[in-house]
């Protein structure tokens, strides 16, 4: 049976589309049979694979309201995945299931005739904590929580660990979290590593190393419609992707296999006193440390922060 992925954070923009489409690539080099799902109502997965969302006569629509089969629906994408594909009828279909008994398990249902064919199934959930993430909560076996190293995004993390046990009392028991994504990162800012040792603290969660550099790569595949693993093969963030999904592939089908939070943190040799938040670029070296010494790195660098908005205990979950 599929080990299932779900991809979740109700803040948008903090790479969840490229996570699963590029994870997917990834597993897919390694000879993974991959299924994505993509449950978001702006079929961003969808119209990065090189599908027109805009002309699709089938979509997942369909498959969650019990119209059609999901392998009458499923399609191959260049990059060697099978893609579930979404399109903007999926906004209305959260308003059908609310009024359907078993709501909630409606995708897990659909997936149950082709998930054998399988070996992962990663769902790229809405940037909402409403049905449709509900029901990809629930088809999980484990959720990957992206992260923007900000603030902003920060807040979120509490919100959806909430709505995770939720599922994990009432639909999903076996559901775990596998743990934060960092995207976006830029490792010369303090702000960017204080967020980090933050989050792990504070919520005892792991952070996923290697982190993902930011990269103007991201940006272009879509355009393409194929993964930053097709379009720019040996850059940092394809490599990124790589590394996590050789770790996915080593633990199919079991719980995550951190003991314990783990912290990724960026050597700070480009970071001088006094520097000021710099325009992002892709960052050269990043290893994995222990908690302990990322903890410490944030407080030594606490002088150098250029007024972050106080991430509070009060503020962090809602």
């Amino acid at each position: 049976m599929a080990h299932v992925l779900a991809v979740a954070n109700q803040k948008g923009g903090v790479a969840k589309t490229t996570s699963v489409s590029s994870l997917g690539a990834a597993l897919s080099e390694l000879g993974r049979r991959v299924l994505l799902v993509d449950l978001d109502p702006q079929a961003c997965l969808t119209f990065s694979l090189g599908l027109d969302p805009d002309t699709l006569e089938l979509s997942v629509h369909d498959v969650l309201l019990g119209r059609l089969s999901a392998g009458i629906v499923i399609t191959r994408t260049s990059d060697g995945m099978d893609l579930l594909p979404a399109t903007i009828e999926l906004a209305g279909c959260e308003a059908v299931l609310l009024s359907r008994t078993g709501r909630e398990h409606a995708l897990r249902l659909a997936l149950a005739e082709v998930i054998d064919a399988y070996d992962f199934v990663l769902i790229d959930c809405p940037p909402s904590l409403g049905v449709l993430t509900i029901n990809g909560l629930t088809a999980a076996d484990e959720v990957v929580v992206p992260l923007q190293c900000e603030t902003l995004s920060h807040r979120g993390v509490g919100q959806l660990l909430d709505t995770v046990h939720d599922v994990q009392r009432l639909t999903n028991p076996r559901l775990g979290v596998r743990g934060v994504l960092p995207t976006l990162f830029d490792g010369r800012t303090a702000h960017c590593r204080a967020v980090l040792a933050d989050v792990s603290a504070r919520y005892d969660i792991a952070v996923l190393a290697p982190p993902i550099a930011r990269s103007v790569r991201f940006a272009e595949a879509p355009g393409t419609g194929r993964s930053i693993l097709s379009t720019a093969r040996r850059s940092k963030g394809a490599e990124a992707y790589r590394a996590h999904a050789r770790a996915i592939a080593e633990v199919s089908g079991q719980a995550a296999p951190h003991s314990g939070p783990a912290v990724v943190a960026v050597e700070p040799a480009h970071l001088e006193p006094g520097t000021a938040e710099v325009e992002p670029v892709e960052v050269e070296t990043v290893v994995a440390v222990p908690l302990e010494a990322v903890a410490l790195e944030a407080v030594a660098l606490e002088p150098v922060r250029v007024e972050p908005v106080p991430i509070g205990a009060d503020r962090a979950r809602v």
